[in-house]
């Protein structure tokens, strides 16, 4: 089997070790797509290695959603499905807190409006298997990834925006700010987040590759949600050039807890 690092392809030895996968679902206005998702992983993913499934609502989750989270909750399906409400506002809240109590050995994260395709959950939890100490992230740019439905605007800006942390990390890294990836618990419990919107996204690649840590990349297609509204809208994602000079010159012992 193959994997992508930056731009380069190498081999990986066959020596899987066993994980354990806790999803994190974040959803606000989902409902079919929710269901979707842990369907599709449910369909495509050995339960042996799905730890659970952790689905964080908060008080803005309409009914409809919530009423989905119980129906998933309800299933009975072979993997635990927890239901939790985040303490305190914001996605980047979300994610911090259930980066705290989830219970597998790795984590991944990800989006509950199909905009992360679900069918790439069993190919990070393949390779999470052969690298158990590495950030395994999804790649809209690398070949047999790509964008649907993208605004061309914001293509271009993305674009330029990936050369952007390219150069100022000196990384190959193509997509540094696709919040699709797989993480050991044991790192993203080590880190010092900061961030508690959007720019968190970025913030868990940012800090990873600060630390040396090696990040793999795999290629993902990116479609366009057909259920409910962003949260995120284009021009808050300026804020990620502050976060990309504030975690480029910060001290590395400044990175860790």
């Amino acid at each position: 089997m193959y994997i992508t690092t930056g731009f380069k392809e190498y081999n990986i030895m066959n020596s899987a070790i066993s994980v354990s996968v806790s999803v994190i679902l974040p959803a606000i206005n989902e409902t079919y797509s929710l269901q979707e998702t842990v369907d599709i992983i449910l369909k495509t993913c050995s339960k042996e290695t799905l730890c659970e499934f952790f689905i964080v609502l908060c008080d803005k989750s309409t009914s409809e959603c919530v009423q989905t989270a119980n129906s998933i909750q309800a299933m009975n399906c072979g993997v635990p499905v927890r239901i939790y409400y985040q303490q305190k506002p914001f996605i980047g809240s979300a994610i911090r807190e259930a980066f705290d109590l989830v219970q597998g050995t790795h984590v991944i994260m990800m989006s509950t409006d199909l905009e992360t395709d679900p069918y790439v959950v069993s190919c990070f939890i393949e390779m999470a298997q052969n690298t158990p100490d590495d950030v395994i992230t999804a790649s809209r740019w690398l070949k047999k990834g790509g964008f649907s439905g993208y605004n061309k605007v914001k293509l271009l800006s993305n674009f330029i925006f990936q050369r952007f942390l390219s150069f100022l990390f000196l990384s190959g890294l193509t997509d540094l700010t696709y919040a699709y990836r797989i993480f050991p618990v044991s790192l993203v419990r080590k880190i010092r987040w900061e961030e508690i919107k959007h720019p968190f996204f970025l913030e868990t690649a940012l800090k990873p590759l600060r630390l040396q840590i090696k990040i793999h990349e795999i290629p993902a297609k990116w479609e366009a949600r057909t259920e409910g509204e962003s949260q995120n809208s284009f021009f808050k994602n300026f804020d990620y050039f502050r976060l990309a000079f504030k975690v480029r010159f910060m001290k590395k012992k400044h990175i860790t807890i």
